[in-house]
């Protein structure tokens, strides 16, 4: 995507796949970027809308992936958004803020949503919590009654992590499908006023660390573990009984158990891939900037060199000269000897007074 001005208003928009980010942007902006009704992602990359307008202010929203992404792993969705906002801060420009959309039609916010938004607080940081707003979405899919049922759960229950996010400074609003509940989310995030930098931005500008050694990147990590250790657990329950039903002779419920007993092992196989790539990533990483390093010693070497040799000739070039000129003095000096003693002892006196005065 391309450079955002200055000038503009910049607001990201984040959330799980499906969370209603991509309608959202379009009905704020009155944009068209690909939107999908099925399980898919349809945001592949970070996008920018065009600039438009809210009482006056420029304003871009920027949509991106979530990080149960259906075709890349956690570590490059995270790859792509901290590319996206380092590059943003190195060019001087700060989010305005950020939505996290949730959606109350979940019967309950489970892993994905959970692991999307421990991710999207490492990611920002704490002290950027008053920058954002939990935008609850999808209000007219769920009966009004069960929404603010909902809604009452994530405003004061620990383990859903809203709760911690609202008591350092973040917003929960709803957004109710319409173009107004758009504007008033957009109005609060644009009436704070305090751009402020994220966490990751400044671990990978100012830190100079690597994605990989950020707090978003740990959390992702530990939620690797943590489902691998799961799936695990899962694997372990279902071969006990795959050997309770071999034992009562339940054939069928033995096949099944083994299918899904294969799918866990696929699973956890996957887990453990996706870990491998990030670690062969970060020696990637490692092994180029020891290569910068070695080829910026090597330069500095030539160039020492280089300058030695220049040293060393000019000094050559110095001592020829001054032997040139002592030589051609010696000879100067021996023809007067020699012309003095062929001229007679009177006029060599005379010879000499006009010499030497």
């Amino acid at each position: 995507m391309g450079r955002i001005g200055e000038e503009n208003a910049t607001i990201a928009v984040m959330g799980a796949t499906g969370s209603g980010k991509t309608t959202f942007i379009n009905l704020a902006s009155n944009s068209s970027l690909p939107t999908s009704d099925g399980l898919r992602s349809c945001t592949e990359v970070v996008t920018a809308t065009t600039p438009f307008d809210i009482d006056g202010r420029r304003v871009v929203l920027v949509d991106t992936p979530g990080f149960d992404d259906t075709v890349r792993s956690d570590s490059d969705i995270l790859k792509l958004i901290a590319d996206f906002l380092a590059s943003s801060y190195k060019d001087g420009h700060k989010l305005a803020g950020l939505l996290f959309l949730h959606r109350i039609s979940d019967f309950r916010m489970g892993g994905i949503s959970l692991k999307n938004f421990r991710a999207f607080r490492k990611l920002c940081g704490e002290q950027t919590l008053r920058n954002v707003v939990l935008v609850t979405n999808m209000w007219g899919s769920v009966n009004p009654q069960v929404g603010a049922q909902r809604e009452q759960e994530l405003l004061t229950q620990d383990d859903l992590g809203f709760k911690s996010a609202l008591e350092k400074g973040a917003k929960m609003m709803r957004h109710d499908g319409s173009g107004q509940s758009v504007s008033d989310i957009l109005r609060y995030i644009l009436g704070n006023n305090n751009p402020m930098a994220l966490q990751i931005q400044r671990e990978i500008v100012d830190e100079r660390k690597d994605v990989s050694q950020t707090a978003a990147a740990a959390e992702i990590e530990r939620e690797l573990r943590a489902e691998r250790e799961r799936q695990k657990a899962e694997a372990e329950r279902i071969r006990l009984e795959m050997e309770a039903a071999a034992r009562a002779r339940a054939e069928q419920a033995r096949r099944q158990l083994e299918a899904e007993a294969w799918r866990i092992q696929q699973e956890v196989a996957r887990i453990e891939a996706e870990r491998r790539r990030a670690q062969e990533q970060m020696e990637r990483e490692r092994l180029e900037r020891e290569r910068l390093i070695l080829a910026q010693e090597e330069a500095r070497r030539i160039e020492a060199a280089r300058i030695q040799r220049e040293h060393e000739l000019a000094l050559a070039e110095q001592r020829r000269v001054a032997e040139e000129a002592r030589r051609r003095q010696m000879e100067e000096e021996e023809r007067l000897r020699i012309a003095l003693s062929q001229v007679p002892r009177r006029k060599k006196k005379r010879g000499l007074r006009r010499l030497f005065g």
